[in-house]
This record gives structure tokens, C-alpha cells and sequence, in this order.
């Protein structure tokens, strides 16, 4: 099946300044793409190139087939959602939502048309007839999404479009998102720096850092199989334990970490040869407590350090091998600062790198 939107070899240099490093990337019919990364690692740059607003230094980008490198935006079937709403102020919302058509020449029943469905889609009907400064953030953002709806184009590009809202509307939102690819099913590109976001509503992740893609793949396999360090770091919050050991093969795997040495009978490997420095990754919330630690292939006692009640959950913060090590345990568990508890894991859940390059053995 062809791509819908396919980059090739696509590199970006402000000046001297390398962006984008011969980037390549496709991206399905009806796919819902999350370009995922920290500020500064180029997420936002090759969605602007995508749009037509960048011009890359190099390489081609294809959007059903078509090569639009060069293209204006207007002439790329796409529509795109920014971080700041950038409506109209003095227009309506149906003036906000229809002054592109209007522009464009499209007949006047069409607009109308196309107005009437993306109004009911977002649910803003009733806003139709009032002026953004009348309108929460949470309403301008769907105003925004229906600027875009309205172009009844293939892809759709979204640049950090929750960003601006507080944490309930964010996760209101978030949900309408979904549902819209659900019922749409175009192809849908979001940039993002909230793996909350990225882990809910895209089909893939792209984890972007320095102008390159260090992994794309599901969430599902993003989060259990990290390619790197970086990956696995990035992705999950609170975020990965890593403590230094050695694996060796002693007619075994076995890794040891201090004073602990155990087997890796059970462990995924990617590269069951490698012998040597290792880091040892392990979620908090994949790290057992009390009675269930006692019976884990691995146990060990930690003291607490630091609690963080968090409602459903507690956050415990300990040290292990003189390492931070933090395990994530259910609301309810009665821990005070001070107390010795048991943990433990098992280790076909965690996540080795080697120490060099950093990658997932």
C-alpha cells in the first residue's frame, strides 16, 4: 500500500546548524502518527517542512504519491492545527470557520455544509454565532481543529495543539482527538512532548532527539522494548530505573548488580552474545512489593527515603547500590519514611543496555 505521506532522505540546516538528519519516514492511509521529543529535538521543524512552511536543505516529502518539496501549503491538501489558536478576533466562529473556503472560492452551500458537519463532530454548534474572546480555551481549540476540519483534506497536522490547556481540559480533549481519528480515519500527524498524549492516541511514535528518529514503533512495544537508554528514559513517568552492572554467561545469562547476582533465564535478549558493562533497567511500576516481592525471582530489601501519596498510587523513593531506585505500589500500601521494605522484580521485565552505545542487548 502506498504511504500517505512518505519523507525521504529530508535533512534541515539553519546556517551552519545541522536540524534534520536524513530523515526518512512513511506514514500509512489513515495512520495516526505522534512525532514525540524533547524541546529542541526537531519534532515541530519536520512538521513545518510537511506543511510547506520550512523549506528543507535536502530530500523530497510525498503526500499521496505527489512530490510537494516544493509546493505551497495551499496546494498540499492538508490541514493543520497550531499550538496558539490564531482565530480571527473580530470574526464568528462560522466566520472563523468558513474564511478560508470563502477565500478559496468554494460555493457557498458547501460551505455551509462543511461548517454543519464539523460543527457536530466538535460538538460547537451552539458557538457558531459567538466571537472567540466569548469562547474557553478548551472551545478555541476545537474552533482551531474545525478550521482544519473544514478543508476536508486527507492529513492533518497537529503542532502541540493541547499544550495551552490545563491538565483536565488537556485530557478532555486528548479523548476528543481520538474520537475524531476513529470516526474520520484520515491520516493524522501530532507533535508532541507529553508521552501521556503519545502513548494515548497514536498507532505509532516516532521518538525524535537531535533531528533524528530513534524509534519508531507502537506504544506497546516503545514501552516494553526500548531500542536505548534514551527511549527507555524518555518514555514512562515517573521514569526507568538504570542501575550499573555486569552480564557475563556462566553456562547462564547472569547479570550483578553489587551484591546481587541472578539469572536471565526469562530475558528477551537482542544480542544474546554480549558480555560486559551494562545498564540495568527496571519500571517503578513493574517493581513488586511486600508479599509479592517475597515470592519474585529477584528480592532485596530498600529503605524508604521519600513517599509520595498520589491517590491510586504511592511513589516510594529508595536507593539501591547506592543508586536511586523507586518503586510505584498501590495507594492503599501503609509506608513511612524510615521503614525497610522488601522489593523485588522479575528480570524478564526490565530492559538491558551496554554501556557504550547505550543500546537495548
Amino acid at each position: 500500500m502506498q504511504p500517505s505521506v512518505s519523507i525521504k532522505d529530508l535533512k534541515l540546516d539553519f546556517g551552519n546548524v545541522p536540524v534534520l538528519r536524513n530523515l526518512n519516514l512513511d506514514i500509512g492511509k489513515g495512520e495516526f502518527l505522534v512525532l514525540l521529543g524533547s524541546s529542541g529535538c526537531g519534532k515541530s521543524t519536520l512538521l513545518n517542512c510537511i506543511a510547506g512552511l520550512l523549506e528543507p536543505t535536502d530530500g523530497s516529502i510525498y503526500i499521496n504519491g505527489q512530490n510537494v518539496t516544493w509546493a505551497e501549503p495551499s496546494q498540499r491538501g492538508i490541514g493543520m492545527v497550531f499550538q496558539s489558536y490564531a482565530l480571527y478576533p473580530q470574526m464568528t466562529v462560522e466566520g472563523n470557520l468558513s474564511f478560508g473556503l470563502a477565500n478559496a472560492r468554494v460555493p457557498k452551500d458547501e460551505i455551509k455544509r462543511r461548517i454543519s458537519h464539523a460543527a457536530e463532530i466538535l460538538q460547537i454548534e451552539p458557538l457558531l454565532k459567538r466571537k472567540p474572546s466569548a469562547l474557553s480555551g478548551g472551545q478555541r481549540q476545537r474552533v482551531a481543529i474545525g478550521r482544519a476540519l473544514v478543508r476536508d483534506v486527507d492529513v492533518f497536522l497537529f503542532d502541540e495543539p493541547l499544550s495551552n490547556l490545563d491538565a483536565k481540559l488537556r485530557a478532555d480533549l486528548r479523548v476528543e482527538i481520538k474520537r475524531l481519528h476513529q470516526s474520520l480515519q484520515n491520516t493524522m500527524i501530532y507533535v508532541t512532548h507529553d508521552q501521556v498524549e503519545a502513548m494515548t492516541l497514536a498507532d505509532r511514535i516516532a521518538i525524535m532527539k537531535g533531528g533524528v528518529v530513534m524509534q519508531l514503533s507502537s506504544p506497546d512495544e516503545i514501552y516494553n522494548r526500548p531500542v536505548n537508554k534514551y527511549v527507555a528514559d524518555f518514555i514512562g513517568s515517573p521514569s526507568m530505573n538504570f542501575i550499573k552492572g555486569s552480564l557475563r554467561h556462566d553456562g547462564e545469562a547472569r547479570v550483578k548488580l553489587g551484591q546481587l547476582d541472578f539469572s536471565l533465564n526469562d530475558y528477551s535478549f537482542t544480542r544474546s552474545d554480549f558480555e560486559g558493562e551494562v545498564w540495568f533497567g527496571i519500571r517503578p511500576e513493574h517493581v513488586l512489593f511486600a508479599d509479592a516481592a517475597s515470592n519474585a525471582p529477584v528480592s532485596f530489601e530498600v529503605k524508604a527515603e521519600l513517599v509520595e501519596p498520589m491517590g491510586g498510587l504511592t511513589l516510594i523513593w529508595s536507593s539501591l547500590e547506592g543508586t536511586p531506585f523507586r518503586l510505584l505500589v498501590d495507594g492503599q500500601a501503609k509506608v513511612r519514611v524510615g521503614d525497610t521494605i522488601i522489593a523485588g522484580f522479575d528480570p524478564a521485565r526490565a530492559s538491558i543496555f551496554d554501556m557504550q552505545e547505550e543500546l537495548r542487548i
